[in-house]
């Protein structure tokens, strides 16, 4: 029997949890120019990581950890699962079953992943307090590593690092592994959770590290909304700090750094007009809403899917095979039913998450909410297609619901004390 005071046990999980999200955030990204190989992998880093943390679960359930939980705010994860469900059932009606069924099966499967995710933190926090886990410092070493490969990437290997826009006068970090806006995303969410962590560790340099870091691969991959978002959450924890000095330091600090960003991120080359159009995508939204949408106004075209052939194509705009905006994504593959759920969906998730007592979940809540629901609004998001944007959305809605209960039933007694009498510590009196 492991003790409770097994510290290489207690590192062992630790390494593990912070591994897993390492992995499974990176099997989103294109490793491969080869789309089958791509594929191939992602599915095996994807369900290898769900496999191994149903595995972590089992383990520490075997070692007597008694999996007593509570669950609330139910409705969240209700609504997802209905949403998901109408997916599955518009396989019937979609014009390519095959992709939306691979798009459905992909984000079912990192629904579970969230699922065990979240039941295998509580239980670490609860039976193995001295490792001191926290849902924060696992997203900003993930992200930091992520970061850190793009960096050392673009250093020795620009050519498949930077991808070419504007017509190839604009090199923006990300390359064909990832699309630059994601990536600003990412970088975003790890500095807002490694600024999360300064209140927590006492070395606070390598934190410092992380967070130059994540600017550095913000400033790089030239994303406007990921900018947005940097700034409204950065705003948002500086204001929660009681050092003056920090906060006006910070403050000052962003007005100075406001015309390079408007004249190097926001205002491109000068081009107003495309901001204005939002690159053109408010044109495509308008042809989405007005040409397609009608067609199948309550159920959409299929899961992931936002026409009829592989296409959404109008005389008004250019063609695409995605909307660059999560919601509107829902209205074209699920229609108004869809929406309709998802937006209810939403609604209770963050209604949970704000009136949460835990003042760490209400902040890991911001850190990921904010650069994800921006990103959502010009790029795949929480809704779209798969994407790790989905994953962390996820994370959130299981993040208001998995609470561990330490009055245990009559049978998690017996297991127990069953536990205790093999040799099994634990840190807390049960009822």
């Amino acid at each position: 029997m492991i003790k409770i005071n097994d510290d290489k046990f207690i590192n062992k999980m630790v390494l593990w949890l912070n591994l897993i999200l390492l992995i499974k955030i990176a099997g989103y990204f294109t490793v491969s120019e080869n789309v089958a190989i791509t594929r191939v992998l992602k599915i095996i880093f994807r369900t290898g990581c769900t496999a191994w943390i149903i595995y972590i679960y089992r383990l520490l359930k075997n070692q007597g950890n008694i999996p007593s939980f509570q669950f609330n705010n139910l409705l969240g994860p209700v609504f997802y699962s209905l949403y998901l469900f109408l997916g599955l059932c518009s396989f019937l009606w979609s014009t390519n079953v095959g992709y939306s069924a691979l798009q459905w099966i992909m984000n079912t499967e990192s629904f579970v992943f969230a699922y065990y995710f979240l039941l295998v933190l509580v239980l670490i926090q609860q039976y193995y307090p001295t490792s001191k886990l926290r849902f924060s410092s696992i997203m900003a070493n993930s992200s930091f590593w992520i970061m850190l490969i793009f960096i050392i990437g673009v250093i020795f290997d620009p050519d498949d690092f930077y991808r070419l826009t504007h017509g190839g006068e604009e090199a923006r970090l990300g390359g064909y592994f990832m699309n630059p806006n994601e990536l600003g995303m990412l970088s975003v969410i790890g500095a807002s959770t490694a600024t999360m962590e300064l209140s927590h560790r006492k070395r606070k340099w390598p934190l410092y590290i992380y967070i130059g870091m994540a600017l550095a691969v913000l400033i790089l991959t030239g994303s406007r909304s990921s900018l947005i978002g940097f700034v409204l959450t950065i705003t948002y924890f500086v204001n929660q700090s009681d050092n003056k000095k920090m906060k006006t330091l910070i403050y000052v600090g962003m007005i100075a750094a406001m015309p390079a960003a408007l004249t190097t991120i926001i205002f491109k080359q000068g081009d107003v007009e495309e901001v204005l159009s939002m690159t053109g995508r408010l044109p495509f939204w308008t042809a989405l809403l007005s040409e397609g949408l009608p067609l199948e106004p309550l159920l959409g075209f299929g899961y992931m899917r936002i026409a009829y052939g592989e296409f959404f194509q109008s005389v008004h705009t250019y063609a695409g095979q995605m909307t660059h905006n999560t919601f509107i994504q829902v209205l074209m593959n699920l229609g108004f039913i869809g929406f309709t759920i998802v937006v209810l969906q939403m609604f209770v998730t963050i209604r949970s998450l704000i009136y949460n007592k835990d003042v760490e979940k209400k902040k890991f809540f911001v850190a990921l909410f904010i650069p994800c629901v921006i990103n959502s609004f010009t790029e795949f998001g929480i809704f779209g297609e798969t994407n790790y944007g989905i994953l962390f959305w996820q994370l959130l809605i299981f993040l208001a619901v998995v609470e561990f209960n330490p009055k245990f039933s009559i049978r998690e007694k017996v297991q127990l004390k069953k536990a205790i009498q093999r040799g099994k510590k634990i840190p807390f009196q049960f009822q």
